[in-house]
């Protein structure tokens, strides 16, 4: 065999070897992250474990209200069409590229205080709160929107501003943003809320790296204003005894904690079965929402909550390896305070119903019936995955740029004047005595150079 034929099959599979290779570099970039499935996998649990629950605590209230069976999948329905409009937001809000959310926050924050504003004129009243806006089954809570917007918001300004974090009044604008929405909430009235968007906002200024004299500052105020928010309101005060004493008034205040404690009780180690509790049948109010973790407690046990409590915990360890891994610090702080919206949401329901903290109504998320909260939800899992893909929204660069549009890496000199410099340097110095660059001097028209020596 000729060489020229052993060349040529030589540059065929060299080839084909570079094609190979580049296939699987591409393939590898386009599989999802571990964090990515991570996520995906945990929500999509939880969201299933949630409409079997919500269907078995509401099936019974419905029965035992109507009389028949016409109306028990009420809530069950209402779940799933809630649901699978949060999964088509969610993932919208995956594959889109995070700067158009970016550009679009303003918006948002505007529209969710102006809605807090508008619920509080002509918003939907039950239970002596007036939260929802909004014709028949199409009602939502602005809270909800304005938890998100806020994240959003925060995570927008110290990331083009990161020396705000340095002083308290560098923070003031936020702060002040941040108090607005939480003084709407709590006009509603909605303690519950308003402390989940306290917390959520902290852990974002955590991640941006806040000082811990400032953050103690921030929480000794917030501490003597719920303090003084809960004296004057007699039905927190009644909560807060009543989660101090629980026996004290079992069948007033403390019914609710003492009825889901006993529910808990009542699952044992494995639970008495799917649909088979009975604390969901006029001792539990709202069962199927703020209280769905008692009744996941009776009918799936203590292997019920751990499963609960371990796949909040998967997604909050994917959501914060997420948030370390991002490429900008926009993406970062964005993740980090919506993983922790969510965490703090799961961990203040979760400690109520256990009597580790009072009860203040907030739901669990993807599993309490609500849908607002759902959607909301799904909208910010949606974000943490496109940050996951490997989405970002960088600061647009304002270095100086070249005449061809590049970024200058050279300390602000062109590449050609940088190397005419480096070569001349290299070049030996002239003997004449009269300096070391004479030498390279052209010769003007019409004169002679003198001979050396």
């Amino acid at each position: 065999m000729s060489a020229r034929a052993l060349s040529l099959g030589g540059f065929v599979a060299g080839k084909k070897t570079k094609k190979a290779k580049g296939k699987k570099k591409r393939s590898r970039a386009a599989s999802p992250s571990t964090e990515y499935n991570l996520l995906l996998t945990a929500t999509l649990c939880l969201l299933a474990l949630g409409a079997v629950m919500v269907f078995s605590a509401s099936s019974t209230t419905q029965i035992l209200s109507n009389g028949n069976l016409a109306e028990s999948a009420f809530y069950l329905k209402r779940t799933l069409i809630f649901g699978a409009f949060g999964l088509l937001v969610m993932h919208l809000s995956a594959r889109h590229g995070l700067t158009a959310i970016r550009r679009l926050t303003p918006g948002l924050l505007v529209a969710s205080l102006f809605l807090l504003l508008v619920v509080l004129v002509a918003g939907s009243s039950a239970n002596g709160a007036s939260r929802w806006i909004g014709p028949g089954s199409l009602q939502f809570q602005p809270s909800e929107l304005a938890k998100v917007a806020l994240i959003l918001y925060g995570a927008d300004l110290l990331a083009r501003e990161p020396k705000r974090v340095r002083s308290l009044q560098g923070l003031m604008p936020f702060l002040l943003v941040v108090g607005t929405a939480c003084l709407l909430v709590m006009a509603e009235p909605d303690m519950g809320t308003t402390m989940v968007i306290a917390f959520s906002v902290a852990a974002t200024l955590i991640a941006a790296g806040a000082r811990p004299v400032d953050l103690g500052k921030i929480a000794l105020v917030l501490g003597g204003l719920a303090l003084l928010l809960t004296v004057v309101e007699p039905y927190r005060m009644a909560r807060l005894t009543g989660f101090l004493h629980p026996g004290a008034d079992a069948a007033g205040a403390g019914f609710q904690a003492a009825q889901a404690k006993i529910a808990l009780g009542s699952g044992g180690l494995f639970g008495v079965g799917i649909g088979n509790g009975v604390a969901k049948a006029g001792f539990l109010p709202e069962a199927h929402t703020d209280m769905i973790s008692a009744v996941i407690g009776e009918e799936l046990g203590m292997v019920g909550i751990l499963g609960v409590v371990g796949l909040f915990g998967l997604l909050g360890y994917a959501g914060l390896r997420v948030a370390q891994k991002a490429k900008d610090r926009y993406s970062k702080l964005l993740v980090s305070g919506l993983t922790s919206l969510i965490l703090v949401q799961a961990t203040i329901n979760l400690f109520a119903v256990m009597g580790l903290a009072p009860l203040t109504g907030v739901p669990l998320p993807f599993v309490s019936y609500g849908n607002s909260s759902l959607m909301a939800t799904l909208f910010a899992v949606g974000l943490i995955l496109n940050v996951a893909r490997g989405g970002g929204a960088p600061e647009p660069r304002t270095g100086t740029t070249s005449r061809a549009g590049k970024l200058r890496t050279d300390g602000g000199r062109s590449p050609a004047r940088g190397r005419s410099r480096a070569s001349s340097a290299r070049k030996p110095k002239s003997g004449g005595g009269g300096g070391g660059n004479r030498g390279s001097r052209r010769a003007r028209p019409g004169s002679r150079r003198r001979p050396s020596g």
